[in-house]
């Protein structure tokens, strides 16, 4: 097999490329609304004309803050096209957060969906460089357009700043050009994507998941893409009925009330060729009960915002509880803390050197010197390699529990709760102990109709991992908290488990 070749090119040459080989093609369905690959071409060319004739210049930033829709991608692919730098908000953050975003990145503009723009507005005094907030894209008179000429954009320009959801006290803005988002896509399409896909991603445009793994590599390869403007499963089921949806992207929670859904109320899924989860670990269980449903197995991906993708399982080399091999043209390596390079089957910090790696972070000089090592990028997630060159996700450096010596993996402990048949969510955390350092506690939330107790959950996860691993409490949520990007909050844990003295007191 030929090695994997991407050519660098900008983002909107990527738009133009598939308009002039498919124009009347769908590109983008949102809302039953269909638009072709040559109607987004020209909409966005003249949209892009209009930015710069507002008075924006190459390099300067522009605030998206909308839902999925036609919006969102016009407004991409018209920065993308201007040199300017697209700075996509999302659209679950406080008004603190999006203060934060818009005045860290220097937006001159912002458009945001009416529904969401008074959390900019009110935001905006301590935003000086911000000029104006748009709720809808302009109405545009060609012929007023006919003398703005489109820059020249280089493909190693700056495309996008996208704002991790983190851990840390403020987000920080992860930069990407318009060759590592290309590189990306090709990296995307190596997994068996091409025109002939539909495809439908849960999250939100806004985060890597989505812009990464679905929008652009469909229009890289001329596929159609269909948008939901908010998960729903339900909706999601229906779209992959109607659309006839051959490919989608979901994290780990969204895959849980996906399979849910589909056991109660199946949908015609039989288009489905291709689904990618990741995000958070994918338990072998729900894999195992995506497949019986759908009839195509989970390939779970590693990734992040920083870069994307680093592995994922191919269709040739099923591994349910694995991450898969690294992909072509991407290298890795598995380190101790001291930098030093580990054997197969050791445990590490993934490191990576991938043309789809971010060149850094915006305005923020410590977090690169912290995260990037002589070109390597510092995952901070533990993984082993087995001989095989297979990859096992073992925790997050920061959050790994330490209990009497031995390292415990929440996913571990949450994988063993996942077995339950009435398990719905789990989520772990590491609570202070004054005897063994840390303790496990567990926070469980049930599937409707069914029922558990505490020690009921502990004898079972007790047949499935080690002693020393077992939880010492189990709380029952109705729903377990979410971050920005979906995921469970494992911070939000840890705060509620300091708030409550019954768990804080064992």
């Amino acid at each position: 097999m030929a090695s994997l070749e991407i050519q660098p090119v900008n983002l909107g040459g990527l738009l133009r490329r598939s308009a002039t080989r498919s124009p009347r093609k769908p590109a983008l369905i949102c809302n039953k609304e269909v638009v072709s690959y040559d109607d987004l071409d020209r909409s966005t060319d003249a949209l892009a004309r209009w930015l710069i004739r507002e008075g924006l210049q190459p390099g300067d930033r522009v605030a998206i803050h909308w839902c999925n829709s036609i919006e969102i991608v016009s407004l991409y692919f018209a920065c993308f096209k201007a040199g300017l730098i697209a700075v996509p908000v999302n659209n679950r953050m406080k008004a603190p957060e999006i203060a934060y975003v818009l005045a860290h990145s220097g937006a001159k503009l912002c458009f945001s969906q009416p529904e969401l723009a008074p959390l900019c507005s009110g935001v905006r005094v301590g935003c000086p460089n911000l000029q104006r907030i748009y709720t809808a894209l302009p109405l545009i008179d060609n012929e007023q357009l006919t003398n703005v000429t489109l820059p020249d954009v280089t493909p190693d320009r700056a495309a996008a700043i996208l704002y991790t959801s983190g851990t840390t006290a403020r987000p920080k803005g992860v930069v990407h050009t318009h060759i590592s988002l290309t590189a990306a896509s090709g990296l995307m399409s190596s997994l068996g994507l091409d025109e002939t896909h539909v495809m439908l991603g849960a999250t939100q445009l806004v985060h890597i998941a989505a812009l990464s793994c679905v929008l652009l590599p469909g229009i890289f390869n001329g596929a159609t893409v269909v948008l939901i403007p908010a998960f729903d499963a339900g909706q999601f089921l229906d779209l992959i009925e109607h659309w006839r949806c051959s490919y989608i992207v979901l994290l780990p929670v969204m895959l849980r009330f996906v399979v849910e859904e589909q056991g109660r109320w199946p949908r015609d899924v039989s288009s489905m060729r291709l689904c990618i989860a990741g995000g958070d670990t994918v338990p072998v269980a729900l894999q195992e009960r995506f497949c019986s449903l759908f009839g195509t197995a989970v390939r779970e991906m590693f990734a992040m915002t920083e870069t994307l993708p680093i592995a994922c399982i191919r269709d040739a080399a099923l591994r349910n509880g694995s991450i898969g091999p690294a992909l072509e043209i991407v290298d890795t390596r598995v380190a101790d803390m001291t930098g030093k390079v580990v054997a197969d089957g050791m445990i590490g910090e993934l490191q990576v050197q991938s043309p789809a790696n971010c060149v850094g972070y915006w305005d923020d000089p410590g977090a690169i010197a912290a995260t990037f090592d002589d070109g390597w990028l510092r995952t901070g997630d533990l993984v082993r390699r087995d001989a095989n060159g297979f990859f096992w996700f073992e925790g997050r450096a920061k959050q790994i529990i330490i209990r009497g010596g031995s390292n415990i993996a929440p996913q571990e402990v949450e994988d063993a709760l996942y077995h339950h048949p009435a398990v719905l969510e789990a989520g772990v955390i590491g609570m202070p102990d004054p005897v063994h350092g840390e303790k496990v506690i567990a926070f469980v939330a049930l599937r409707d109709e069914f029922t558990a107790t505490e020690q009921e959950l502990r004898n079972f996860v007790r047949s499935r991992i080690a002693d020393y691993k077992i939880p010492e409490h189990i709380a029952f949520l109705p729903v377990l908290p979410k971050g920005l990007t979906g995921k469970v909050h494992r911070a939000a844990l840890k705060d509620l488990a300091l708030a409550t003295s019954e768990m804080n007191g064992r």
